[in-house]
């Protein structure tokens, strides 16, 4: 198959074909439109999306590089953009990739392999970022078009694009973050992993090429905790009810759920739910005042306004779920935001998810954030039929409440053959310690052994 790409700087691809519906809602148009609307994404919030666009040469009538303009990327380089979209009838995968100066909003940190070029005297900004920002969670990065599947092909197709912008814009590196297993397969297979070091050096200290090295794609594994719908006491079949689950624990363990909920009864906290547009405007904003005390108490501004949180409750209700928590007098003094799957959508198949994200409080109550961001969400996912409940990075104490460690993926190309030895080794024994890590991790679950799941199966 004859593939080509073309960049674009806008979302006006999006009419050029039917979309298959992603695999969560973070990848949704609707997600991705409050972020540009709002200003989550763009050159001021130094999130610079590009958009390569992956097409099959008949079905468009340029190559890339004609018909283009000169933009300013943030990096202040000119990057060359394709109007391509209008002479590109169906295109077939598109993958965002972002210029950033910065780390804020992604999750997976490189903050030592900035140091390590800033030691040498390399500028390791701007760099290309492919994620969902200000999101850690795993899914399928590129939008496909109805009836394609992610190839091989597709994926080298758009690592050249990437290359493309690298080259453009001086970028160290790029970064895809949060990628499913087999994105990270396709990706580091794709490419070659002997680059001849010393070779690549020479050619770059002579100029002597033109285009960059095709460097390998380094692989990084990070660990998560998420929860499962399976009651293996009941051949696998989804949980009753909460009871039912927490039958499925040591008893130690039960009796800790049991006495922190009860903690948050006697403080005179009641906890409610509201989903879609049961939610209504007054909620919102109360909402709004908890969630950016997480950050005030920290000293920071919230990556995120009222108006992207508005306009989600007015594209995607149907996958939206507010969980509150009420003070004796009926006053909202915490709030926990989820979205989740749509069970019935083609995408998830037999799978749907349920995403713990934001929260904030108004003060400190005791087991409350337990109450808010966990229990709530077990019950819900449960009452849902959903399959899988994500609470977000990081926070083993979610493993003593039912949480499975689980593999996450990254990966990294890095453009200067100088470090690619020295970050090639931080990866692989990075993904060494993560395998420790889970495993150990996995020795401190809190299930009784006819419940344990299986440490093989990444879940």
């Amino acid at each position: 198959m004859n593939l080509k790409y073309a960049l674009m700087n806008d979302t006006s691809w999006q009419g050029q074909t039917d979309w298959q519906t992603p695999d969560t809602p973070f990848m949704s148009f609707e997600f991705w439109q409050a972020l540009i609307d709002t200003g989550a994404i763009g050159e001021q919030a130094g999130w610079l999306p590009i958009f390569i666009l992956v097409y099959r040469a008949e079905d468009g009538s340029i190559d890339h590089g004609e018909n283009s303009e000169k933009n300013t990327a943030a990096s202040q380089a000119a990057l060359t953009i394709s109007k391509a979209a209008p002479t590109i009838t169906h295109p077939i995968a598109v993958l965002p990739v972002f210029i950033k100066g910065h780390h804020r909003g992604e999750f997976v940190f490189d903050h030592a392999w900035a140091e390590a070029y800033a030691r040498y005297g390399v500028d390791y900004y701007p760099r290309l970022v492919t994620s969902v920002p200000y999101t850690p969670i795993t899914g399928q990065r590129f939008w496909l078009a109805k009836g394609e599947t992610l190839t091989g092909n597709i994926v080298k197709t758009a690592i050249a694009g990437i290359d493309d912008v690298a080259q453009q814009v001086g970028a160290s590196s790029w970064h895809g973050l949060f990628v499913t297993p087999e994105l990270a397969a396709m990706a580091t297979t794709s490419m070659p992993t002997d680059i001849g070091i010393e070779h690549a050096i020479a050619a770059q200290d002579n100029e002597l090429e033109s285009a960059p090295i095709d460097m390998p794609i380094l692989e990084r594994q990070g660990c998560q905790f998420l929860w499962q719908n399976k009651d293996l006491l009941n051949d696998s079949q989804p949980f009753a009810d909460f009871e039912a689950f927490l039958l499925t624990l040591k008893a130690k363990k039960r009796k800790t759920i049991r006495a922190e909920r009860r903690k948050v009864a006697e403080q005179g906290i009641t906890c409610q739910r509201k989903c879609g547009d049961a939610i209504t405007d007054e909620d919102w904003n109360a909402f709004y005042h908890c969630y950016v005390m997480t950050y005030a108490v920290r000293g920071q501004q919230p990556y995120l306004t009222i108006e992207f949180f508005k306009a989600l409750a007015a594209t995607l209700p149907t996958h939206l779920m507010l969980a509150q928590a009420l003070d004796a007098s009926g006053e909202i003094i915490a709030s926990s935001l989820f979205l989740y799957d749509n069970p019935t959508s083609d995408s998830v198949g037999d799978t749907a998810t349920l995403y713990g994200r934001y929260w904030g409080a108004l003060g400190e109550y005791d087991s409350l954030h337990f109450e808010l961001c966990y229990y709530q969400g077990l019950e819900f996912a449960i009452e849902q039929g959903l399959t899988s409940f994500d609470p977000g990075t990081q926070g083993e104490h979610k493993l003593v409440r039912g949480f499975i460690p689980t593999i996450t993926h990254s990966i990294h190309r890095i453009y200067d053959p100088r470090f690619v030895p020295a970050i090639r080794d931080f990866c692989t024994k990075d993904r060494l310690y993560m395998a420790q890590y889970r495993q150990q991790a996995f020795a401190a679950l809190p299930f009784n052994a006819d419940n344990m799941p299986d440490f093989n199966h990444n879940y």
